[in-house]
């Protein structure tokens, strides 16, 4: 009798337990990495195509994900975008304001995230995707208090061949374009590799994917002609005075009438410098938002500071002040002063800035940080279109927070603006991106409405920007300079000046289309599973 010997195979060892990790990481990684190139593809670096390759890894990260995942894939890709880009929120008050600003931000783009995931499940799944991201921009753009659109990814485009779409359809259409190509390559990769496993060429998809890279591209170049800096109504010389501060910071303006006096000292130098011959004369002045850090009409010594500096230049000048109101609220105003009459009208800022002008929900607030009680008066907003008449030229006034929202820029051309001034005060936040992120949207601007854009600053960076969102001159950070520039002005309204938000409606229209067909389909499947013999509703 033989015997029968039976080996035993020994149980395989289980994989390393970061082997089974890694996989489910590649996901959440990407959506960082996609976030961080749409961070990278804003100023002040001029890389403006990596977020071609941003929204593309987006597009991989939710194409058809569950939308729970989408929903945690969005926060991460949300995060990798706002928390870099909004790092000079917390320049001077710490990091509390700013991890707060930049999640809140990132929670909306997760919501749009989800929309997307929604949306790639249809036939040119791109176009519904770019819409909803446009659409989530129009929302994070108003709501709460106000709103808050920076990081409209149009205003990372201020250097791209995409620019011209602003003039015919405004940041909407912009944003929308460059996402929808960048969504486009993405899917465009997929049908490749799609072809070389299975052979098959599905035309709709390849159809789709066709047209939302090759259609971006050739509107931008079908609306080039929009773009023109002829001067249509002559030229004016325009003045630009950055005067500096005494300090970087939230003190900035800590030593009583420093502020005033650097931009006091620097236009009566202008005047030299003209009456010398080494730079024109100017038509008119403009100084930047506070660049009087005491009110002229409640002080007396402020008031002949600046009627002594605009009498040494002989020109309207544009004052930057803070008004104190025997009762009610502060003012950010523009001042128009006259070297023969005064001051002859104002600009109270429209768009005021919720946690820095005004403060929100101050008791709760004040838990995570003590600068709360810096805001001890709040501002008001103002509610007159600013377009002042100086020395003839009807020039279009939007102050500094102002240019991230397209109705207040808009109103000023609409309402006759020749020309547009972005008086800006950028000292609070140092050195860092604020300004460079702030003049980008001043570039879009200017093509946008087809006018040029002059910005002063106290210290940040002063510029002279062409209606083609060429920037010609500028001056260095914290430093007082003045820039001399004739500049063309402008009458005629381009497409999108003229249309308003029309384009922003139709692309949220479009959105709320898609995912609305997508909700119809979803409930039709499961209403089919339910109605599948021996499969109950519990089942599906």
């Amino acid at each position: 009798m033989s015997a029968t010997i039976t080996t035993v195979e020994p149980p395989s060892a289980p994989a390393p337990r970061s082997r089974k990790l890694w996989p489910r990481l590649v996901r959440p990684a990407a959506a960082v990495l996609s976030g961080a190139l749409l961070y990278a593809s804003f100023p002040p670096r001029p890389l403006w195509w990596l977020v071609l390759p941003g929204f593309g890894l987006l597009g991989w990260v939710l194409f058809a994900r569950r939308l729970r995942a989408a929903l945690g894939l969005g926060l991460l890709a949300g995060l990798g975008f706002m928390l870099p880009l909004l790092h000079w929120t917390g320049e001077e008050v710490g990091p509390v304001p700013w991890l707060a600003l930049a999640l809140a931000e990132a929670v909306f783009i997760a919501v749009g995230c989800v929309g997307i995931a929604a949306v790639s499940r249809l036939a040119y799944w791109p176009f519904w995707a770019a819409a909803v991201w446009a659409l989530d921009e129009a929302v994070r753009a108003r709501v709460p208090f106000g709103g808050f659109p920076w990081g409209r990814i149009a205003f990372g485009q201020a250097d791209s061949v995409f620019l011209p779409l602003a003039a015919l359809g405004g940041t909407p259409l912009l944003s929308f374009a460059v996402v929808l190509c960048g969504f486009g390559l993405f899917e465009a990769l997929r049908q490749i590799r799609a072809y070389r496993a299975t052979g098959a060429v599905p035309r709709i998809a390849v159809a789709a994917a066709a047209a939302a890279v090759a259609v971006p591209v050739v509107a931008a170049l079908a609306a080039l002609p929009l773009v023109d800096d002829s001067a249509e109504d002559g030229t004016a010389t325009v003045a630009a005075v950055q005067g500096n501060v005494p300090r970087l910071g939230l003190d900035f303006n800590s030593q009583r009438r420093q502020v005033l006096d650097n931009h006091a000292k620097r236009t009566e130098q202008l005047a030299r410098d003209v009456k010398a011959g080494k730079v024109a004369q100017p038509d008119f002045v403009l100084w930047p938002e506070n660049s009087s850090d005491l009110d002229p009409y409640r002080n007396a010594d402020a008031g002949d500071v600046i009627d002594k500096a605009v009498k040494a230049i002989g020109v309207p000048t544009v004052i930057g002040a803070v008004l104190a109101p025997d009762t009610g609220n502060l003012r950010n105003t523009l001042i128009e002063w006259d070297p023969e009459s005064g001051p002859v009208d104002t600009y109270d800022k429209r768009h005021i800035q919720p946690f820095g002008e005004y403060m929100p929900m101050r008791s709760f607030v004040r838990i995570f940080s003590k600068d709360v009680d810096r805001v001890q008066r709040d501002f008001g907003s103002g509610s007159k279109v600013g377009v002042f008449d100086l020395a003839g030229t009807k020039v279009g006034l939007v102050t500094c927070y102002e240019a991230a929202f397209d109705d207040a820029v808009r109103d000023t051309v609409k309402n006759g603006g020749q020309l547009i001034a972005v008086p800006s005060n950028n000292a609070t936040f140092g050195r860092s991106e604020m300004t460079y992120q702030q003049l980008a949207m001043s570039q879009v601007r200017a093509v946008e409405h087809g006018r040029a854009v002059v910005v002063p600053v106290t210290s940040g960076v002063s510029a002279v920007i062409r209606p083609d969102g060429t920037i010609v001159q500028k001056t260095g950070m914290f430093t007082a300079d003045a820039l001399v520039d004739e500049v063309p002005l402008r009458s005629s309204l381009t497409p999108a000046t003229r249309m308003g938000p029309l384009p922003e409606g139709i692309l949220a229209l479009l959105a709320v289309a898609g995912l609305g067909w997508v909700t119809i389909r979803s409930a039709r499947a499961r209403t089919d599973r339910s109605a599948r013999p021996g499969t109950s509703p519990a089942a599906t």
